[in-house]
């Protein structure tokens, strides 16, 4: 049996999908965030889902946790986790700092680090820029890499959506906006920092997932660590990656799309990813491959994935280790 802590998140629906096409599909115990009483959930379906208190008690028998709610239920899940109790596996990063965490990202490791009782899933922005990088560094030497990521307002959760999705209806019909989860205008706008207000900064994310990028990047000592900016876009869900890459000597356009569909990546030389058309999707989608007009020694290279996807995949990836 495997738990999920945090059961009506948007990570956790996307975790519940894939679990739900393992063969053979593991029991499922569903945790609310809250350690208050049991909630009752009525989904689109019109199916009643139960999910008990976040205890001790509801965590016991299960090989697996994911953590999947707020930092605030992750902590909590710690301190509550029994002895002998399942693996946790933390999508919030709010276990990052414990000494027995490791930062886990099966799709870009070169290989899985110790074992460990708590799994720190990496920001899936970084997950996808490594997975970018490790092919591009056999191709050819990287000297120097910029990425821009734009952020979807999903990595903010299910208020993050619901507050874009008001704003853009308000700014359309002259009313006030919600600002309660980013203290800014996200809607018909791109943002390089929140407002004051706002329930966590864009840099302090920002910060996070250049530590988390860093982090994988240790294992492969021949690829510089990038600089990076990541951007609030008024978009619901998926990651965008604009990449600025300098070679020793470029390997151009062609061979460089050539190698990342050999490492397995969606290219699309005629048709450039987007965030919309990579819904669903897994893995990374990468297009616009070109040479930089102004510098012969460099390319620059589209990308997008999906964040919840990515996030669940690798979660559900450190899972099977334990099964």
């Amino acid at each position: 049996m495997v738990a999920v802590v945090g059961g009506d998140t948007l990570l956790a629906r996307e975790i519940l999908e894939r679990l739900g096409e393992s063969v053979p599909a593991p029991r499922v115990q569903l945790i609310s965030a809250a350690p208050a009483a049991a909630t009752l959930l009525t989904e689109e379906a019109e199916e009643a889902v139960v999910m008990m208190p976040l205890a001790a008690e509801s965590l016991e028998g299960s090989s697996v946790a994911f953590l999947a709610g707020s930092p605030a239920s992750s902590r909590r899940a710690l301190r509550l986790n029994p002895d002998g109790g399942p693996k946790l596996i933390d999508l919030t990063g709010a276990l990052e700092d414990q000494p027995n965490a490791r930062l886990r990202a099966p799709s870009a490791e070169a290989s899985p680090p110790a074992a460990s009782a708590i799994h720190v899933i990496a920001h899936p922005a970084a997950i996808a820029v490594t997975m970018l990088l490790a092919p591009l560094s056999r191709v050819a030497t990287i000297r120097r890499a910029i990425v821009h990521v734009f952020e979807p307002a999903s990595e903010r959760g299910q208020r993050g959506l619901d507050e874009v999705r008001q704003q853009t209806v308000a700014v359309l019909a002259f009313q006030k906006l919600n600002t309660e989860v980013f203290d800014a205008q996200v809607a018909f706008n791109l943002l390089a920092r929140y407002g004051e207000e706002a329930l966590e900064p864009l840099d302090s994310i920002e910060q996070r997932f250049e530590r988390h990028l860093a982090s994988l990047l240790a294992a492969y000592p021949s690829i510089p660590m990038p600089s990076l900016r990541l951007i609030q876009a008024p978009v619901f869900h998926g990651h965008s990656f604009s990449v600025w890459v300098e070679f020793e000597e470029n390997p151009g356009a062609e061979k460089i799309a050539r190698s990342l569909a050999e490492a397995g990546l969606d290219v699309r030389p005629d048709d450039p990813p987007n965030n919309v058309g990579i819904a669903s999707s897994e893995g990374l989608s990468v297009g616009a491959i070109v040479q930089d007009r102004n510098y012969n020694r460099a390319c620059w290279i589209w990308m997008a994935a999906d964040n919840l996807r990515l996030a669940a995949d690798n979660a559900v990836a450190v899972a099977n280790e334990a099964r």
